[in-house]
């Protein structure tokens, strides 16, 4: 098959480019060209000479930006590798903090696979894990959340966004609820997909801890951050240093730290048009397709996320979601059958499983997701190329590797 440039890069959910701005004020952070090294900003930050000093400075803007975000304090910002790190600091350290009170965990059947980890792995230590069921939308009912409190709970972990629908979960709501029923119970958010896209006032909510990862807002891959409010005692997996509070030791990544600082400031300039460029490809797609079937809840609706949508293409054209994968690149367009953390494994979505869709639902839907460099002329792209790519393979053979059992 040849090589297809891409035209529209609709994969967001799963990482974004690195917005030009942060490029640059990383390059800088690494010492790259001669005036960058004269400013020492790649000295380790823990050094006590100037350049050490100024590293340290550049790490404290970054973290500053960071709990303006989340409506927190400076010094409850604990930067981290990524979002799977940060979620599993949280699950793991909070509940191991706090195993004399109790050993039990209330979370979702359709949460990211770093946060379900963490909780199997406690289960293996002889914690348990409630698994709360939702509905079609995949939104959490507070009162669900409330009724499956025990008086051995520790710790309730949902994400706010969820990454393959786009459901926004009642975080504030819930955090009010669990400081009424069970203050004692600290509240874990999952905020990867929310960070830079929702509002997340954690903080000012009573959330007790909160990840986010730097690469879904245009920021570089491997760092992140984890909020830990004071009060909130982690055991930390490791040691060896005093930084990050003793939570995370080791040399910060400082050019990453940077890189994420500045992509969550300029997260404002891009997030606004995000919900308007989703609305014109869910409308122009079910104009072009009318079978076409969301998965999740109102692609327009405040209970969705501005930059997630989740289709079905069972009543359109009767091929797996891989195959629609290879026709959509044929023409140029980037988009996932799920989470990236699971797409390559042959295992449906747990997710699309967990609103109770049917299989054939489920093994022919995409996962179109906009993000800070999204534009109007890539949405364009796939309201041509879309239709087409279904136009070819309804009156076409199915693609090799695909047998009749695969078909739909």
């Amino acid at each position: 098959m040849a090589t297809h440039a891409l035209r529209a890069y609709l994969d967001n959910a799963a990482t974004t480019p690195v917005l030009p701005e942060v490029a640059e004020a990383m390059l800088t952070a690494m010492g790259a060209g001669e005036d960058a090294a004269a400013q020492g900003l790649w000295a380790n930050p823990s050094s006590s000479h100037r350049w050490g000093i100024a590293a340290s400075a550049a790490v404290t803007v970054a973290r500053g930006t960071v709990a303006d975000a989340l409506s927190v304090r400076p010094d409850e910002v604990v930067f981290t590798s990524g979002g799977t790190e940060a979620n599993q600091l949280a699950v793991l350290g909070r509940c191991r903090a706090r195993a004399g009170r109790g050993h039990h965990i209330v979370t979702t059947a359709i949460e990211h696979r770093s946060l379900l980890d963490g909780c199997a792995a406690l289960e293996r230590e002889g914690w348990v894990v409630t698994r709360l069921p939702v509905g079609p939308d995949g939104r959490l009912q507070v009162e669900a959340v409330l009724a499956a409190l025990r008086p051995d709970t520790v710790l309730c972990a949902f994400a706010h966004v969820n990454n393959e629908v786009g459901t926004v979960q009642p975080v504030e709501d819930i955090a009010a609820a669990l400081r009424g029923a069970a203050p004692e119970v600290t509240l874990h958010i999952d905020g990867v997909q929310a960070v830079g896209k929702v509002s997340t006032e954690y903080g000012r909510w009573g959330v007790g801890t909160a990840a986010l990862s730097a690469h879904k807002l245009g920021g570089p891959k491997g760092v992140g951050a984890l909020l830990v409010r004071r009060g909130v005692r982690i055991v930390p997996p490791v040691s060896g240093g005093a930084q990050e509070g003793g939570l995370r030791p080791g040399t910060e990544n400082v050019p990453g730290i940077v890189g994420l600082g500045v992509a969550l400031g300029l997260s404002p300039r891009w997030t606004a048009g995000l919900r308007s460029l989703k609305s014109d490809l869910w409308r122009g797609l079910i104009r072009a397709l009318p079978g076409l079937e969301v998965n999740g809840p109102d692609p327009e609706s405040s209970d969705a996320a501005p930059h997630i949508l989740n289709v079905s293409f069972a009543g359109v054209v009767r091929v797996p979601a891989e195959v629609l994968l290879h026709a959509l690149e044929a023409e140029g367009i980037a988009a996932s059958a799920g989470s990236a953390c699971s797409a390559r494994h042959a295992e449906p979505s747990h997710v699309l499983i967990g609103l109770g869709l049917d299989p054939q639902r489920v093994g022919s839907s995409l996962r179109l997701s906009l993000g800070p460099a999204t534009t109007g002329a890539e949405v364009a792209v796939a309201l041509e190329g879309v239709p087409r790519a279904v136009a070819r393979l309804r009156h076409g053979p199915l693609r090799r590797g695909a047998g009749v059992g695969d078909a739909l």
